[in-house]
C-alpha cells in the first residue's frame, strides 16, 4: 500500500512547502486537538513515506521555509507507474489485431519496449547519481529548540524559559560548529526580536523585580569560554579561538600572550584570579580593552553576538556557559553515572531552580576544556596528526591522559575541531591546510571498540557540510568492517579495534 497521489499528497508538501532535509530532519507529529508532540527520526524516503502513511491525517512537518535544502525534483526521484501500465495495455491491444498485421505491429512493439527499457535504465542511473549527490553530505538546519519555541509562540504558549532554551539550542549549534556564521547571525536576529517582545511584555509585571526573576538580554560579548566563571588568564589559555591565534602550545605563543596582557595594561595578579574577584574598575571597560588589543594581534572576531540571562540579582550566565555546562554533564565520565543519570543531571541544569547543578556542570566543563587544550598541544608537539593522502588522521592511543573523556561523541568532536584549527595555524604545508580530519579514540577497551569521527576542512567560508557519513558506510561495507552507526551525526561511528586498519585503507582508497 502506498499514497494514492504521491506527488500531490506527499512529495509537493515536502519539497515545495516545507523543504525537508531527509538525512537530518525530524518530523514533529502532533494531534491538533490535544497538542501532543512526538519526534520521529527520518533517514530516507522509505521511512518518511511510512511515517506519512501512519499519521497522514494529523501530521505537520516543522521546518524553516527559508532553509535552502536543495530537495531533488519529483520526476528525478519517482517514476509514475501509470505510464508503464498504459504501454503494456497498448501492447495487449495490438495483440488482438489480425494475423496479417501482427508481425509489423510486433516489430514496432519490440522497438518501443527496447526504447522504454533504455530510457528506464538511463533514468535509474541518473536517479542514483542525484540521490548520491543529495545524500552524500550531512548538515544542520534550524535548531529544533527554535522550531518548537516558534510553534509555541504561534499557539500563544511561549514562555521566557522556553525562549531561553531556544537560545541555548541555537548557541549549541554555534559552539559545536554545526552551522555557518551567516546562519547563526540570522537566527540570532530572530531570537533578538522575541527577547525584545518578552522584555517589553514583562516590563509592568510585579515579578519583574522579584528575587527569582529571569531577565534575558542581547549581548555583544567576548569569545572567551566561561570567562565569567573562571580567571581571565585560564579562559584565554583554554579557549579555542585565542589559543589557536596565539599558538599557545609553543613558547613563542606563550610569550605573545604575556605581551597581549601587557598591552591591555592588566596586572597578572588580576587576570589570574577569578573574574568575580577582579577590581570593578578593570571589569567595567574590560570588553572594550580586550577588543582593542585583540585587533592589534589579528583577532578581529574576539566579540560575538549572543545572549545572557540573570537569575535573580546574583547569578548571570551566557548562553555558551549553559551549552558547555550541560554538554559536560551529559557526557560526564565520572564513575557510577549511567547515561540516564547524566541526562537527568543535564536536564536539571537547564532549570533556574537548580543553580547548584549548573555550577557543577561548569566545573566539569572547565576540566574538559583543559583536557582538550592539553591534548591538542600534545598532538601538535608530538606530530600525531598524519597526512593519509585525501585526509588527515589522528589516533589517541590507550593510556593517553583523559582518553576516557574522549570516548564520548561531543567531547571527541570538539577536540577534533579544536585540533584541526590548531594544525591549520601551525603547519606550513598549504595542501594539508585544505584537508579534512579523521580522528579515532578508544571507546570500550573490554569490547575492543574505538569511536571514529570525521570533520570537513577548516575554512571561514565552509558551508559546514560533512561527507564522512556516507564515506564511512561505504568503507565499512567494502571491507566488512564491524561498525555501529547509531549516532545522530552519521559522521560518528563505532568500530572494532582490529578492523581499524582495513577500514582506514578502504577510506583512503574511496576518497583518493
Amino acid at each position: 500500500m502506498f499514497i494514492a497521489d504521491i506527488r500531490k499528497d506527499f512529495y509537493e508538501v515536502v519539497a515545495n512547502q516545507v523543504r525537508l532535509t531527509l538525512t537530518l530532519a525530524n518530523i514533529a507529529l502532533f494531534h491538533c486537538d490535544q497538542i501532543q508532540y512526538t519526534l520521529v527520526p527520518v533517514t530516507g524516503w522509505q521511512e518518511l513515506g511510512t511515517a506519512f502513511l501512519e499519521h497522514k491525517e494529523q501530521i505537520k512537518l516543522l521546518i524553516k521555509q527559508d532553509d535552502d535544502l536543495s530537495v531533488p525534483s519529483y520526476d528525478d526521484i519517482f517514476r509514475d507507474e501509470d505510464e508503464e501500465g498504459e504501454d503494456s495495455g497498448n501492447e495487449s491491444d495490438e495483440g488482438s489485431e489480425p494475423s496479417g498485421k501482427r508481425r509489423r505491429f510486433d516489430e514496432g512493439a519490440v522497438e518501443r519496449r527496447i526504447e522504454r527499457q533504455r530510457a528506464k535504465r538511463e533514468w535509474e542511473a541518473r536517479r542514483r547519481e542525484i540521490l548520491f549527490d543529495y545524500e552524500q553530505y550531512e548538515y544542520h538546519g534550524t535548531s529544533a529548540a527554535m522550531m518548537f519555541f516558534e510553534l509555541a509562540w504561534v499557539l500563544t504558549k511561549d514562555t521566557k524559559d522556553m525562549l531561553w532554551w531556544a537560545i541555548i539550542g541555537l548557541t549549541d549549534q554555534w559552539v559545536h560548529d554545526k552551522i555557518t556564521n551567516m546562519k547563526y547571525v540570522t537566527d540570532i536576529a530572530t531570537m533578538q526580536r522575541h527577547v525584545s517582545r518578552h522584555n517589553h511584555r514583562n516590563e509592568d509585571e510585579e515579578n519583574s523585580l522579584s528575587i527569582d526573576c529571569m531577565r534575558i538580554s542581547f549581548e555583544y560579548d567576548l569569545r572567551l569560554t566561561l570567562y565569567q566563571h573562571w580567571s581571565l588568564y585560564e579562559s584565554i589559555y583554554n579557549s579555542c579561538y585565542t589559543s589557536c591565534s596565539f599558538k599557545l602550545w609553543t613558547l613563542n605563543g606563550q610569550k605573545k600572550l604575556q605581551e597581549f596582557l601587557a598591552d591591555m595594561g592588566l596586572p597578572l595578579k588580576q587576570v589570574r584570579q577569578k573574574f568575580n574577584s577582579m577590581d570593578m574598575s578593570i571589569k567595567e571597560n574590560l570588553r572594550d580593552v580586550i577588543e582593542e588589543s585583540s585587533n592589534k594581534y589579528g583577532m578581529k572576531d574576539i566579540r560575538i553576538q549572543t545572549f545572557g540571562v540573570h537569575f535573580g540579582f546574583k547569578n548571570r550566565f551566557l548562553a555558551s556557559d549553559m551549552v558547555h555546562a550541560t554538554a559536560a554533564l551529559l557526557e560526564s565520565a565520572e564513575k557510577d553515572d549511567s547515561e540516564t543519570d547524566n541526562f537527568i543531571k543535564a536536564l536539571d541544569a537547564l532549570s533556574r531552580s537548580n543553580i547548584d547543578r549548573l555550577h557543577s556542570g561548569i566545573a566539569l566543563a572547565k576540566k574538559k576544556l583543559i583536557a582538550i587544550q592539553q591534548t591538542v598541544a600534545s598532538c601538535i608537539c608530538t606530530n600525531l596528526i598524519l597526512s593519509q593522502g585525501p585526509f588527515l588522521y589522528c589516533y589517541l592511543m590507550e593510556g593517553t591522559p583523559d582518553v576516557k573523556l574522549f570516548s564520548k561523541p561531543m567531547a571527541l568532536t570538539l577536540l577534533c575541531k579544536y585540533l584541526l584549527k590548531a594544525f591549520v595555524h601551525s603547519t606550513r604545508n598549504k595542501r594539508c591546510k585544505l584537508l579534512p580530519l579523521v580522528m579515532a579514540a578508544p571507546k570500550d577497551v573490554e569490547k575492543g571498540t574505538v569511536i571514529v569521527v570525521g570533520i570537513p576542512p577548516e575554512s571561514e567560508t565552509s558551508d559546514k557540510k560533512n561527507f564522512f557519513g556516507r564515506a564511512f558506510e561505504k568503507a565499512a561495507e567494502s571491507t566488512s568492517s564491524r561498525t555501529l552507526h547509531d549516532h545522530f551525526d552519521t559522521s560518528i561511528i563505532e568500530l572494532k579495534t582490529e578492523d581499524r586498519s582495513k577500514f582506514l585503507d578502504a577510506l583512503i582508497t574511496l576518497l583518493s
